[in-house]
């Protein structure tokens, strides 16, 4: 890897991999905020590793500079536990989309949370499967009918990101959307530096498969500023069930102990054996 100027830049972080995301694609700001939030940090590359699962979120890796490691479906917040536990030198960022992490992923995603791992999870929420060409994601309206799969809408209420991140024990926990990437520039700069495990839900618009996403530029909203953010996970739980899902911002920061391999290291193969021949 280059090294970095001592006053990098975002474009010092993107590799020469030229993104095949359709155009308007909310992705396209996320990899934009995303570079924005590491020169913002002086983070040298080789002090980060993006990790993804499948989608076309999780194309990202490929596009930056850092250590990237694209995964199989739904088990990016796996590999990057695994890495963070291996290396907890390193600034783990794990990202991916509605399907991948709150579908297949959804397990992963609630012991990630509770779990408590000094990691930050970024997921773009387009409330689609856009790679597979349009079918309802965990996110989707149950009213939505323009998949063939469900013509009579989903018929399910949609996963609600930040109120089931709050209820697993997720200790930083905000919204954002990709047409402001300064924006979420800044809240991701929030969460990496933030002790635990940081999830960030994107707005990040599919204008293919859903074009009425175009519209989300208009609905976006700050949350009030007076209430959040908050360490109340009553009043961060009100906040979540109350509103259409449109507001941004940093809805729950909590400070809790984070998870550490220094605890493990106490315990040896020899005090595991004799446990079980006790």
């Amino acid at each position: 890897m280059n090294p970095i100027p001592e006053q990098p830049r975002p474009k010092d972080y993107k590799s020469d991999v030229k993104p095949v995301w359709c155009p308007g694609c909310g992705d396209f700001g996320v990899l934009n905020a995303i570079t924005k939030a590491l020169a913002s940090l002086r983070l040298p590359p080789e002090q980060v590793a993006l990790i993804s699962g499948i989608g076309c979120s999780s194309r990202v890796p490929a596009y930056t500079s850092l250590y990237g490691f694209h995964g199989i479906h739904g088990r990016a917040l796996a590999v990057g536990a695994g890495l963070k536990a291996a290396r907890p030198d390193l600034n783990v960022l794990v990202a991916g989309g509605d399907g991948d992490g709150f579908s297949i992923g959804g397990n992963h995603f609630l012991h990630a949370c509770r779990r408590n791992m000094n990691m930050t999870y970024i997921v773009m929420d387009n409330e689609v499967y856009g790679m597979t060409k349009g079918q309802a994601s965990p996110t989707t309206a149950p009213d939505w009918t323009q998949s063939k799969l469900t013509p009579s809408g989903t018929l399910s209420r949609a996963f609600q990101p930040a109120a089931i991140a709050l209820a697993a024990g997720a200790t930083f926990i905000a919204r954002a959307f990709s047409g402001k990437p300064n924006t979420l520039a800044q809240l991701i700069v929030l969460a990496m530096q933030h002790p635990g495990f940081a999830f960030i839900q994107v707005l990040s618009p599919c204008p293919t498969f859903r074009p009425e996403q175009k519209e989300w530029k208009n609905i976006v909203r700050p949350f009030p500023a007076d209430e959040l953010p908050t360490s109340d996970p009553a009043l961060a739980a009100l906040h979540c069930q109350r509103d259409d899902g449109m507001s941004t911002g940093v809805i729950y920061v909590e400070a809790r102990p984070v998870w550490s391999r220094s605890e493990m290291e106490k315990t040896t193969i020899e005090d595991i054996e004799q446990e079980f021949r006790s």
